[in-house]
């Protein structure tokens, strides 16, 4: 084939493939504005980490542990000191006392929260894997997986931190009295 043969070709193969100029832009757009997205990202997940850190303190607390790269104890703390200085990001994964029927009432009690597999989204993301993604797992087959029954992951958002925070903590509750 010629050039222009060729040419016409990839035309033809690319409609629909290429976005227009008005897409082009908001996707511009998100890029150009990832780092100011980022740091509210990362303050409100500071925020909850704190949060259920001082559940996790209390007598009658739900929260079992808290995993976040920022945390002292975390196995990666010092290399997600070094590579991220201006935080380890968005989701934090913690543990509910009372298994897998606790880690389902708390999902269903949340209301700020989507319940969504996804991470990194504008809008906090919640997901409890024992009764979702792994549910077909038993006990023994999450554990060699690394999915404990009482494993909550949360994608922390862009809303008010004060208000996620009041959602975890309804939601902390309902599941306690499951």
């Amino acid at each position: 084939k010629n050039t222009r043969a060729i040419v016409a070709d990839l035309a033809v193969a690319q409609k629909g493939l290429i976005d227009g100029s008005f897409r082009a832009l908001i996707g511009g757009g998100t890029y150009a504005t990832s780092a100011l997205r980022m740091k509210g990202h990362v303050h409100n997940t500071r925020r909850v980490v704190g949060f259920l850190e001082s559940d996790l303190c209390s007598d009658k607390g739900a929260v079992a542990w808290v995993t976040y790269p920022e945390l002292i104890d975390h196995p990666d703390h010092r290399l997600a000191a070094a590579l991220l200085p201006h935080g380890a990001g968005a989701v934090v994964s913690f543990g509910i006392k009372g298994g897998r029927a606790a880690g389902k009432r708390f999902i269903e009690s949340l209301t700020l929260f989507s319940h969504l597999a996804n991470v990194g989204d504008a809008k906090s993301l919640v997901i409890h894997p024992a009764s979702t993604t792994h549910a077909q797992l038993d006990t023994a087959a999450l554990a060699a997986s690394g999915v404990g029954e009482d494993m909550i992951r949360l994608s922390i958002g862009l809303e008010n931190a004060d208000d996620l925070i009041d959602d975890l903590r309804q939601a902390l509750r309902a599941a306690a009295k499951a």
